[in-house]
């Protein structure tokens, strides 16, 4: 059953049951310590009686104790004082003298420690032996009975005897005790009205936050929306968040709101990875398709016709096919290396190079291609440039296929620009050429996933720009295409300088 419960419902029945146990507590507490403090006075105000009883009357004779005497002397007292019952106690204890009914003497033998403790003058109240009921223990007045100058016993008088025990059961059945019992069940019930109602109030942004997870655990998206609402205008609950004073609910609320709109926003990023992995996945299949079948048809060719083929045509089909192995080797390398790039294996190993020598060798690679295409290969690298912090082997990956991708679309004649620019924190690379530049459809997702091998005008450009984007994005920059007014392309990044 209290599992089926809410939370605000469980503390709210804890509560009423501490409550409870604490007005009982309390009640106990507070008759106990009457009773006590009736003990204490009634001690304090009757501690001399013994006294006197033993110092004015004659209890004893050359004979012993007198019990005519000792009968009157106690028929007179309990008379005027019913609540007191007096004994006469020899020095071991033994009861020898009581005005007691014939058979409601339960103890002959009463407990000394207690009376030598209240002769000493031991801290009050001190309960002793009820010789009329075995089991309670009452608060006395004691003394030493002398005769011939010469301690004989003790005069013992319990103080609240039976008289005062049936006179407390009767009051207690009175209406000052119910009227007292009555007084504290209100309490209680008050106590408790208004544990509840801020029990209630407590709760109620907590019970806000949980209608709100509930919403958005059922999908509800503007269940964000209202709990970032909550400080400005009470959200769930109608109270400004404000007017709590920023509590731990309020904070998890936000927390909340925060932690959900990331998730929200990295669902979406999921879902759009999964749909450029898909749209990836269709165009590899596209382009690895093209050069696969022309493989295949030249191939299957040069088996059928091999008789027939003179020498310079089977070597025509021979590089025709041997082109497309290598397309399709290239892309299955750029694959392999977008995996380890995505997958989180590849770690920087950082180092401090002089990024113009770097792009020296880098061009020195491509001379021979670009001067095979007529193209014009030139740097613009101002003097005294400062060394960048860099892994070296990935940023002359990242300098390689850009400045692969500008030869293979650049038209013959064109150029082809390698440029440096010192900036406050670094410098900035550029690579610049005077091919047909990149289409306004393909802008879009140049460098993610779906532009995966563009299509048209930079038609088998690869995974080239995708890969460039990852390496630098672990390198904490990012790679730009930059509009400008001339024909071409330019593509520019930002390398921190070393420190």
């Amino acid at each position: 059953m209290i599992k089926r419960l809410s939370l605000t419902q469980r503390l709210s029945a804890v509560f009423a049951l501490l409550l409870l146990a604490c007005c009982g507590a309390s009640a106990w507490l507070q008759m106990a310590a009457n009773t006590r403090y009736e003990q204490e006075v009634v001690q304090r105000l009757s501690g001399g009686l013994a006294g006197h009883i033993a110092g004015a009357n004659e209890l004893m004779d050359a004979q012993g104790w007198k019990p005519e005497a000792v009968r009157a002397l106690f028929d007179k007292l309990m008379a005027v004082n019913p609540a007191v019952e007096v004994y006469l106690l020899d020095l071991d204890g033994r009861v020898v003298g009581d005005a007691a009914p014939p058979g409601q003497l339960k103890l002959d033998r009463v407990d000394l420690a207690p009376l030598r403790r209240a002769l000493a003058g031991g801290m009050l109240p001190i309960m002793g032996d009820d010789p009329r009921n075995a089991g309670a223990r009452k608060v006395f007045s004691v003394a030493p009975a002398r005769a011939g100058g010469k301690d004989i016993g003790y005069v013992y008088v319990v103080l609240q005897g039976q008289a005062h025990d049936e006179l407390a059961m009767a009051v207690s059945r009175s209406t000052v005790l119910r009227t007292t019992l009555w007084s504290i069940a209100l309490v209680a019930l008050l106590g408790l009205v208004a544990g509840l109602a801020a029990f209630a109030l407590i709760t109620r942004p907590l019970r806000g936050l949980t209608r709100a997870v509930r919403a958005f655990d059922g999908g509800d998206s503007g269940a964000l929306a209202a709990l970032e609402d909550g400080g400005k205008d009470g959200g769930q609950d109608g109270a400004p968040d404000a007017a709590r004073g920023g509590d731990e609910i309020v904070a998890l609320r936000r927390s909340f709101a925060q932690m959900g709109r990331r998730i929200s926003e990295q669902w979406r990023e999921l879902t759009r990875q999964d749909q450029q992995r898909r749209d990836m996945v269709a165009n590899i299949s596209h382009d690895l398709r093209t050069p696969l079948t022309s493989l295949h048809g030249y191939l299957e060719t040069l088996r059928l016709k091999d008789a027939t083929l003179e020498a310079d045509e089977r070597r025509r089909y021979l590089d025709i096919a041997l082109a497309q192995s290598r397309k399709v080797g290239r892309l299955a390398q750029e694959l392999f290396e977008l995996a380890r790039l995505e997958s989180g294996l590849v770690r920087l190993e950082p180092e401090v190079f002089s990024l113009p020598e770097l792009m020296h060798d880098v061009a020195q690679k491509f001379e021979l291609a670009a001067e095979a295409r007529r193209q014009r290969l030139h740097m613009e690298i101002p003097p005294d440039l400062p060394a960048v912090r860099a892994d070296l082997g990935l940023i002359e990956r990242v300098l390689t296929n850009l400045l692969d991708n500008a030869i293979r679309h650049t038209p013959p004649g064109g150029d082809i620009a390698l440029r440096l620019a010192r900036l406050p924190q670094g410098l900035r690379v550029q690579v610049a050429d005077t091919g047909e530049g990149i289409p306004a459809s393909l802008r879009a997702g140049l460098f993610t996933r779906a532009s995966a091998l563009g299509h048209g005008a930079r038609d088998g450009g690869g995974l080239g720009l995708v890969i460039v984007q990852r390496i630098l994005q672990l390198h904490q920059s990012e790679i730009r295409l930059v509009d400008r007014e001339v024909p071409g392309a330019l593509f520019q990044f930002d390398l921190p300088a070393a420190r």
